[in-house]
């Protein structure tokens, strides 16, 4: 506990699935939390218990990442409400079933617009934010998906590339200009959400797949955790790193 005492925190797509997970974690070591989603009515629920739990922890603020206007106003909130900001966590998320060939241009813009250009905007204003506040952790959820080929998640496994590469150029960037602010990429497998979920039925699978799997099934805790890690000062050396929560999945 107190791991984060101190720290000011900005989780996207927070109402539920890997960015609830985040949140209470990070509210859970002592971080000040601010989620954010386009669903408002589950994200004040987040927000709720975490403060339930830990009183004035957390704060809810409706985000739809595509919105570069938003991003300024979601930052500038949190810098108001708890003095900086130490910590984003880039979660936001969709998947449409489609693959090169049935991808619409309208669902391919879409899948980027949140993953792709929805991290970029937010690493855009944190990063002045951060330099603020003496330094930060820019945590990007990327995903397997940028490593291995999966045609029928075309779109999403375009935007998470470019989120594995936007990851590198910003801890570069960031590092040689001597910010203190660090940005790596986190890439999970199969985790147990409702994501993940809704595209095993998409597909016409049944979630008793997942446990004959050689992989098996993650839980959102296994990404929280790293979540923390990287969200800590235990992790001030590691800059631009891809971590794979996949249980060897990339490696076979």
């Amino acid at each position: 506990m107190g791991r984060l005492n101190g720290k000011v925190a900005i989780v996207t797509g927070g109402s539920a699935g890997l960015g609830r997970a985040d949140a209470m974690a990070l509210a859970r070591e002592g971080a000040k939390v601010v989620v954010t989603d386009v669903n408002e009515t589950e994200g004040r629920k987040v927000a709720a218990e975490i403060n339930a739990a830990h009183p004035g922890a957390a704060l809810f603020l409706v985000q739809d990442v595509q919105s570069e206007q938003r991003w300024q106003e979601v930052i500038a909130e949190t810098v108001k409400a708890f003095g900086g900001l130490h910590v984003l966590v880039n979660n936001a998320g969709v998947v449409k079933i489609a693959t090169p060939e049935t991808c619409t241009l309208e669902e391919f813009r879409f899948q980027n617009a949140v993953m792709s250009e929805g991290v970029f905007l937010g690493c855009k204003y944190a990063i002045p934010a951060m330099k603020a506040s003496g330094g930060g952790s820019i945590i990007n959820m990327s995903s397997v998906a940028s490593h291995l080929g999966y045609p029928v998640y075309f779109a999403y496994s375009a935007a998470k590339g470019a989120v594995r590469s936007m990851t590198k150029s910003i801890a570069v960037h960031c590092q040689m200009n001597k910010y203190n602010v660090r940005c790596n990429s986190i890439h999970a497998g199969a985790i147990d959400t409702q994501m993940v979920r809704d595209a095993t039925k998409a597909l016409g699978m049944e979630m008793s797949f997942w446990e004959t799997a050689p992989t098996g099934l993650g839980k959102p805790e296994d990404v929280a955790n790293l979540v923390v890690f990287l969200a800590s000062d235990e992790s001030r050396f590691i800059n631009g790193a891809e971590l794979m929560v996949d249980n060897a999945l990339t490696v076979q």
